[in-house]
């Protein structure tokens, strides 16, 4: 058990003796689970810790050991990116997409994360017995149509079959790779003070779309997920300059989580401007009214750019000329104070931290 502990610092005989606030340690949440709960595949810290304490020591290898969306290896002379996803949304159709889209969509953009377009896929379906083949047509379609729509060939695949009761309809897995292109190195330890940082557009639409339908909620106006393949978007920004420093689409944990990734990993302070972040007015009232936080909710559609303050304007620029970028942004920048933390500036004049969640506020969104 954590307990607060405090110092004191030796004084003159006579004096008081004065404490060291410095060292000073907070007690931490106990999250001590014997067994697996939801929380442990939200994206937030239950998630790091299974990553960090059973899965990382039992597999070992230094390439693992980064913990990026995709790892960047060398085969051949070339530098590949390669990852690996699955896909257990609920439902498997919702607006804006389905459990196809999101296969294709998903693991194409972890590979955009590390500059490099996606070449081949490989496909796993899991079906349950009793789901009915009309259904997995509609999934393998749409899963097809949004390969081609991006890019990408699926090369290989593997389908198996599990007892009725012991799955959910349809689990895709799929992996992909493609080259990194020469002068390319987006990583998260390459961020410095003075990092701009960019969001691509609007967030939380896709929780939003993906919890109404679920539960059966209205909000006056259909959310529609931002499902869509970044590919190319990271292709225009790399044109204006190779020398960006790290990307992250901020899908399970939302944007809150992709940033608390990037600053823990670089050493580094993030200061958001509160009013700047775009969110959707319907995803924004959504919210409001269900107590979330519209940083904590995933999207597909979107990325986060730390960018040398010198190319930001060009890169930005860039962006808004993209049709998955025209509502980008700049909301905030990397700084040397409190490394490892995010802060939020309010519209209010305040300041609050902006944590790294413990699971996730809506789970099974991909």
């Amino acid at each position: 058990m954590n307990t607060t502990v405090a110092t004191a610092a030796p004084a003159a005989p006579g004096e008081p003796a004065v404490l060291d606030l410095t060292a000073w340690t907070c007690p931490a949440p106990l999250r001590d689970q014997p067994r697996v709960v939801m929380g442990h595949g939200g994206g937030g810290a239950l998630s790091a810790e299974l990553v960090q304490h059973v899965f990382a020591p039992g597999y070992g290898g230094d390439v693992l050991a980064q913990l990026t969306d995709s790892a960047v290896v060398s085969l051949g002379g070339a530098r590949l990116a390669f990852s690996t996803d699955s896909y257990v949304v609920r439902p498997l159709f919702f607006p804006g997409g389905s459990i196809g889209d999101l296969a294709v969509n998903g693991t194409v953009n972890d590979l955009a994360m590390s500059g490099a377009r996606a070449a081949y896929l490989s496909c796993g379906f899991i079906l349950e017995e009793g789901v009915e083949v009309s259904v997995v047509a509609r999934v393998a379609n749409a899963l097809g149509a949004a390969a081609r729509a991006a890019g990408v060939e699926v090369a290989t695949g593997d389908t198996k079959v599990v007892d009725a009761g012991h799955g959910d309809g349809i689990f895709i897995n799929t992996a992909g790779i493609g080259l990194v292109p020469a002068g390319v190195d987006l990583r998260p330890q390459r961020v410095v003070p003075g990092d701009v940082v960019i969001v691509s557009g609007s967030i939380g639409a896709h929780g939003v779309a993906i919890m109404s339908v679920r539960e059966g909620l209205e909000f006056g106006v259909e959310i529609e997920s931002d499902c869509a393949a970044l590919g190319g978007l990271v292709e225009t920004m790399l044109a204006v300059t190779p020398d960006l420093h790290v990307l992250r689409d901020p899908t399970r944990g939302g944007l809150a989580a992709a940033l608390n990734e990037i600053a823990t990993a670089s050493g580094t302070g993030v200061v958001l401007q509160e009013r700047d972040i775009p969110v959707p007015p319907a995803v924004a009232n959504a919210c409001a009214v269900l107590g979330l936080d519209p940083m904590y909710v995933a999207n597909e559609g979107k990325l986060v750019a730390f960018v040398p303050r010198e190319h930001a304007e060009a890169v930005l620029e860039s962006m808004r000329a993209h049709p998955l970028g025209a509502e980008a942004a700049v909301i905030g920048e990397a700084v040397e104070a409190h490394p490892g933390m995010v802060v939020a500036r309010t519209g209010l004049g305040g300041t609050r931290v902006v944590d790294l969640p413990i699971g996730e506020q809506l789970p099974r969104i991909c």
